[in-house]
């Protein structure tokens, strides 16, 4: 049984690592994907491709979330070429991980406008049209680290909790529109983004994590279809930690 079958869902960041395999997920359930991408024209062409064999209308819009302006284009852009929004992951961001005393504040800036900002740009977009369909999902992805912290991402932990007192916030606020708002807070998962730390010995990080291992994409994954899908009807307000147990 598919899913999302005729759903539109809109994804940020989707050209790779757990943005793609998202935009993967939602397609083998029926859904047509609009996604962004910043700079990997080519990984954005080729997933167009790859999502239009699965049999779904899929485009790429080279667009920056972190841009007010350019998310209400992308949003205007996306209503014309597909009529509706049914679905919203905010998954583009960025990490400059970096001990506080020697992170800059342009580094600082440059992480809020990226992971923090770029949610409410376009969470104020999408729920225009869900407000008018009396119906939408807003899935928003945090980190294991905005719940816990992390030593040496004290901007990372910073715009990934802010995250999720944003999603609960939003969640009150739409919730009688029928308009659903959740968080993802995945723990280590095995993406570029993560990659430098198995090179630094995989083995002192499993030790941190019950299920001793990385997720993968498709873990988190699966908690962005559950969310997404009727299955989760009466679930808003929540974070869903992917993260092999850290979080407890």
């Amino acid at each position: 049984m598919k899913l999302l079958e005729n759903k539109v869902a809109l994804i940020t960041g989707g050209s790779r690592g757990i943005g793609e395999g998202i935009a993967l997920k939602f397609a083998e359930h029926g859904a047509n994907i609009a996604f962004t991408y910043l700079s990997s024209e080519e990984k954005a062409r080729a997933l167009e491709v790859r999502l239009s064999e699965m049999g779904v209308k899929a485009k790429g819009y080279k667009s920056d979330a972190a841009d007010f302006k350019a998310a209400e284009t992308l949003a205007a852009d996306v209503m014309k070429d597909f009529g509706t929004i049914d679905i919203c992951v905010n998954n583009a961001g960025i990490s400059r991980d970096n001990l506080l005393l020697r992170l800059t504040p342009e580094q600082w800036d440059e992480v809020m406008q990226a992971n923090l900002k770029s949610v409410y740009n376009l969470t104020r977009q999408v729920m225009r049209p869900m407000m008018k369909a009396k119906s939408g999902s807003i899935i928003n992805l945090s980190s294991v680290v905005g719940v816990k912290g992390n030593a040496g991402q004290s901007a990372y932990a910073a715009s990934k909790a802010g995250i999720i007192g944003f999603t609960k916030s939003v969640a009150a606020e739409i919730g009688s529109r029928n308009i659903r708002c959740n968080a993802i807070a995945p723990g280590f998962i095995e993406t570029d983004m993560t990659h430098y730390l198995k090179d630094g010995g995989a083995e002192k990080w499993f030790e941190k994590i019950p299920l001793g291992r990385f997720g993968k994409t498709e873990d988190v994954a699966n908690a962005a279809l559950f969310l997404a899908s009727d299955m989760s009807l009466y679930v808003s307000g929540q974070v869903l930690s992917v993260c092999g147990g850290m979080s407890m």
